[in-house]
């Protein structure tokens, strides 16, 4: 039997993945997402089961922690990436010290 629907979401995903590992490859990085982004995402629920300030106080924590992380890394915030280029800003999707990985190799 074919799957050609899951073969599509698995080749998505790992697209995804990698370009989330392409983006983050700052060990400081890398770890604080590890704490941001549960904490941001915890701030959803506390929306609605608690006082809305704790809510609000684990996204602003959460992305702020986020943003930490890509200033040490040297990349933009994935979330504002789409924001810049729409305005036709300057956008550093990976890392300068890590894009030689991605250039050509110079010509002999």
């Amino acid at each position: 039997m074919s799957f050609p629907i899951a073969r599509a979401l698995l080749r998505f995903a790992n697209r995804a993945r990698n370009n989330w590992l392409d983006r983050h490859q700052t060990p400081a990085n890398f770890w604080i997402h590890l704490i941001g982004i549960p904490v941001a995402v915890a701030g959803v629920p506390l929306l609605f089961l608690t006082d809305w300030y704790w809510g609000i106080g684990a996204l602003v924590l959460g992305y702020f922690l986020q943003w930490v992380g890509h200033r040490i890394e040297g990349n933009d915030v994935g979330e504002f990436i789409p924001i810049k280029r729409a305005l036709g800003l300057p956008v550093v999707a990976i890392a300068p010290q890590h894009t030689a990985k991605y250039s050509a190799p110079p010509a002999p």
